[in-house]
């Protein structure tokens, strides 16, 4: 078996990779092989393409995304050898901390590699909402003027320095204000529609929002408020998923994601 960069004069080769239960992954792999914070590879058996896997870096902090097997070619350690190589080549680029979404048994595999659990997202899909929302006066389209409170809001919640990614989503964005103080912020464009806020108000407006256009929604369940909001409204997460962590503990605040970026399950 050889590991080599994934390019992108391979993704016509990969469809066969395509989990029944995922969405499309050919726009998010074709993102990865243009993109320079992220280096996807794959396996190859044969001359065939048997698994695949990228990792996004964020500076000095790693995410592991799209670690696919072929059915045919599972349980033969490919899986595990493609995480290993990710996960030495994130380390080469200095990153102290790496990050994965994993399924239950998924989960047992990084466990393995050393990863721990941090938290864990509960998923809801099918989810529909009163037509009569009205937004918030509080919701504003972004401006220039407010990058810089949207930046330190991320950073304070993710505990990472990602808005070289964002920056391309935050012309398209909503942002909730009071006294032109940012206390939220959703991207609608950015993957599965971004949301963090530091006030529960301004993250509750920022969901409705988002769900009058979208049917699904991800948050960690320590966010007990956008917990509460979906039980109220008689909506049950279908599936949850953990997040797991390879390395240094960061400061980051999982109450303040009222929607994450997006990540399918491995």
């Amino acid at each position: 078996m050889i590991i080599q960069t994934l390019e992108q004069s391979d993704i016509p080769l990969i469809t066969e990779l395509q989990p029944a239960d995922w969405p499309d992954i050919i726009p998010v792999i074709d993102f990865y092989t243009k993109s320079s914070f992220c280096f996807p590879i794959k396996a190859i058996i044969n001359k065939a393409i048997v698994g695949i896997g990228a990792a996004i870096i964020h500076n000095n902090v790693a995410w592991l995304a799209h670690i696919i097997v072929h059915p045919d070619t599972r349980n033969q350690g490919i899986g595990r050898l493609i995480t290993q190589t990710l996960i030495s080549g994130s380390q080469g680029r200095n990153c102290k901390t790496i990050y994965l979404i994993a399924t239950e048994q998924g989960g047992r595999v990084y466990d393995k590699l050393g990863f721990e659990c941090e938290t864990e997202y509960l998923l809801f899909k099918d989810v529909k909402v009163d037509g009569s929302f009205t937004p918030s006066e509080n919701i504003v389209a972004y401006t220039d003027s407010l990058k810089t409170q949207i930046s330190n809001l991320d950073k304070q919640v993710s505990g990472e320095d990602r808005m070289f990614q964002h920056k391309e989503h935050l012309p398209n964005s909503f942002v909730y204000l009071q006294n032109n103080i940012v206390q939220g912020c959703y991207m609608p464009t950015f993957r599965e529609g971004l949301i963090t806020a530091n006030t529960t108000s301004a993250g509750i407006e920022l969901m409705k929002l988002r769900l009058t256009t979208k049917r699904n929604a991800a948050f960690p369940i320590n966010n007990l408020a956008a917990k509460e909001f979906m039980y109220e409204h008689y909506f049950k997460e279908f599936n949850t998923a953990k997040r797991m962590r390879l390395g240094i503990k960061r400061p980051w605040q999982p109450a303040n994601i009222y929607n994450r970026i997006g990540g399918n399950l491995g």
